[in-house]
């Protein structure tokens, strides 16, 4: 008997008879097919049906709820508790109270998200521009759909839209809703999927009806001309760039730049806050301009807090006497989410494939959706008409002869048979039948007979005019632009983001600008200590002062803007502006900068350079007796990027480092007490930070490079004796008038 085949033959079999002391067999699945039958069908599950939105401008939990609260008449009730309207919407939407409840957050008016809320709400909500304020529970706000729905559920009964069944097959629910403006691009709409995201930003309603009915008229025309930019719940102030518009309109992809809008007041000293870039929070704003301060980057400002009440939104930051408020302000936007991006991302599913799409396709696929729903609730009237017309002349058969008719259903022995009867007397069908035999007794009169039969021929002028209707595109479009004219009439507001077209930016002005420039003297210390002084101060200070085991290591001449290079012995680089740390005194042991620059645990420094203009060299003296010469602008970045990896080879520990600005003879000196000089002059430079470099001294097992000095700064009194002829070479032993009694230490 052939032995049956398991549905994954061929893969491999792990045996597991020694877990538990139970025998099985585990089957291992190759990972291809687990992407296939397991991952796959969940990423398209979250993409197609809970992450992008469709045409209509709605994820699926926004149509179910705002579905929900229709079915609940809070189209034209008042407002009821929110937690009916979530423990209805669970009839559609299985994911929990919670998630259903977070939507509805969203989209009500209590909440800001949207330019034109649909949930008419009662009660705290929260606001989209706090991270912290958190919404009331549902058992105690309350909620109505907000007029503007109407424009979603016009006609909805029309047949303008498909029904499918919900989850658990009881109830019906639309596939969309018949929006009658294009409320995809009036709508803010986020959405993250599996592989792909989906960011739309929000347009004006009345920019949108405009630009979509010279679509309409013209699939050609400048979008620009009508759809000027974006517009966002929050307001503030929209940065205008033609060609950053231009690719967002096109492409669907990009972003465009929005400040916050302010205010001085000149009485107190202080600029308020009252309009913030959609894109972030109150709180991440104070944070950052906290931090800045902190940091010593932002000294007029005296204080800065937030002051949103019942009003709105609010942040009032304290200037410090004779700081400039316009000046501030461009430095804030700058360094803080005061000025931030926007970035586009128009994703969109199109038949239940996701598309990133331009304005104009947007509006293309919106347009054809949006008239075969239109045709649909043309047809649906048409229909009903001829079923009213067909009616009506079955009436017109029976006017001739009312007695008949009546005498006929007088005389029919059984119920049954009265309609039969009817179409049998009078040449007409079972529809028209049943309508005759149901009319009252009372209505049974020429008078009213006369005037339902004389309905027939507007009737019949009415369904001629649908029909040409159903027919004609043009048509068509003519009843959407009346649409969209009636609702930019009944719900356009004036604009909330203004749109800047002349921006003067300070991007290009660098951070040096506004930092004062003075003469410093710097100190650092073995341990890593640095102390900034003024010339004034240092000549009043006395003698230094350093930690315990503590003491000089190195010192420089510098000015206040001028950056620092710190390497540690994990081989990174931290670029800092001497501007950041504070001006101290001698007496004081000044900033670890291990906890100054944010070094990682257990790191410390081992050096550290100032680089100027990034013109010079440097010079790398590792303890296994090799020696790399860096060409300092490998080390001049682009960004502000702080830490630099990978500063130097990490192969062997750090001997010695020198910044090159001009070749010298060095004096390299091992734990053997040999010693050899040669000229710097003899390395290469290199492009590469983390060279090892070339072999300048051989050294014996057990011995290391101990330290390496300019021969200028030795007590060597011949050096003729140790000077290599040719690298490497292994040195000679120091004799003891070479040997001197100066501290030799790292420069």
């Amino acid at each position: 008997m052939a032995k049956k085949k398991t549905p994954h033959e061929g893969a491999n079999k792990v045996d597991t008879s020694h877990v538990m002391g139970l025998r099985a067999e585990v089957l291992e699945q190759p990972i291809t097919e687990t992407l296939e039958l397991n991952y796959m069908p969940y990423a398209m599950s979250v993409i197609v049906s809970r992450a992008i939105p469709e045409i209509d401008g709605f994820k699926p939990s926004h149509r179910k709820l705002l579905y929900t609260m229709y079915d609940m008449g809070l189209l034209n009730k008042p407002r009821t508790k929110s937690a009916n309207v979530v423990g209805a919407t669970m009839k559609l939407n299985p994911h929990g109270d919670a998630a259903i409840y977070d939507t509805m957050v969203r989209l009500s008016r209590g909440y800001g998200a949207l330019l034109h809320p649909f949930v008419d709400s009662k009660g705290n909500f929260g606001k989209v521009y706090s991270r912290d304020m958190a919404w009331a529970a549902s058992r105690y706000t309350e909620v109505r759909l907000d007029p503007i729905c109407a424009e979603l559920f016009r006609d909805i009964d029309q047949d303008t839209v498909d029904f499918v069944d919900n989850y658990d097959g009881k109830m019906k629910e639309p596939t969309l809703l018949p929006t009658t403006f294009p409320n995809v691009l009036v709508s803010a709409n986020q959405g993250i999927a599996v592989g792909m995201a989906s960011s739309v930003c929000g347009f004006n309603l009345g920019e949108v009806c405009d630009t979509t009915i010279a679509y309409l008229n013209n699939p050609d025309c400048d979008l620009t001309a009508t759809l000027k930019a974006p517009d966002l719940p929050t307001g503030g102030q929209l940065l205008y760039d033609p060609a950053a518009l231009d690719e967002i309109y096109r492409t669907g992809r990009g972003s465009f730049k929005v400040r916050a809008k302010w205010r001085y007041n000149k009485d107190e000293n202080l600029i308020e806050v009252y309009e913030i870039p959609y894109s972030t929070t109150s709180e991440a704003i104070i944070d950052k301009v906290t931090e800045l301060i902190r940091g010593g980057k932002l000294k007029e400002i005296a204080d800065v807090r937030d002051e949103t009440d019942l009003s709105g939104l609010k942040l009032t930051i304290d200037l410090k006497r004779g700081t400039e408020p316009d000046k501030l302000m461009q430095k804030l936007f700058r360094l803080t989410p005061l000025q931030d991006s926007q970035s586009c991302n128009f994703n969109i599913l199109i038949a239940g494939m996701p598309r990133v799409m331009g304005v104009r396709e947007i509006l293309e696929e919106w347009v054809a959706w949006r008239m075969e729903s239109v045709r649909r609730r043309v047809y649906f009237s048409m229909k009903k008409k001829k079923e009213k017309l067909h009616l009506l002349k079955g009436l017109r058969r029976i006017l001739l002869d009312i007695d008949r008719a009546i005498q006929i259903i007088r005389e029919t022995e059984e119920d049954a048979e009265v309609v039969p009867n009817l179409m049998i007397g009078f040449g007409i069908d079972q529809v028209q039948a049943e309508y005759v035999a149901d009319i009252r007794l009372r209505n049974i009169n020429k008078e009213y007979i006369l005037k339902r039969t004389q309905e027939v021929e507007a009737l019949e002028g009415e369904i001629a005019d649908l029909e040409d209707t159903v027919n004609s595109p043009r048509r068509i479009r003519d009843i959407i632009a009346g649409e969209l004219k009636q609702v930019k009439e009944k719900y356009a507001l004036p604009r909330r983001t203004e749109i800047l077209y002349e921006v003067q930016e300070d991007q290009d002005q660098g951070e040096e600008d506004e930092t004062p420039d003075y003469p410093v003297h710097l100190f650092l210390s073995r341990e890593g200590y640095l102390k900034k002084i003024t010339p004034q101060s240092l000549r009043m200070s006395g003698e230094q002062k350093y930690k315990e085991g503590d003491g000089p290591y190195l010192q420089w001449e510098a000015a206040n803007r001028d950056e620092l290079l710190v390497f540690t012995d994990r081989q990174q680089c931290y670029k800092t502006r001497l501007s950041d740390f504070d001006d101290t005194k001698a007496s004081a042991l000044g900033d670890y900068l291990p906890t100054k620059l944010a070094m990682e645990p257990e790191e410390r420094a081992v050096w550290a350079c100032l680089p100027g203009d990034y013109s010079g060299q440097l010079l790398f003296f590792f303890e296994n007796g090799k020696a790399a010469r860096v060409e300092l602008s490998a080390y001049q970045t682009q960004t502000r990027r702080k830490k630099l990896t990978g500063a130097y080879s990490d192969k062997s520990p750090l001997a010695a480092a020198f910044l090159l600005t001009e070749d010298f003879e060095a004096a390299v000196i091992s734990t053997e007490g040999r010693c050899m000089i040669f000229h710097t002059a003899a390395l290469n430079p290199k492009t590469t930070r983390s060279t090892q470099g070339v072999n300048v001294m051989t050294l014996k097992p057990k011995y290391r490079v101990e330290k390496v000095l300019p021969l200028e700064r030795t007590a060597i009194v011949n050096p003729a004796r140790y000077r290599a002829r040719s690298l490497p070479v292994a040195g000679a032993l120091l004799k003891e008038e070479d040997r001197g009694e100066e501290q030799m230490t790292l420069l």
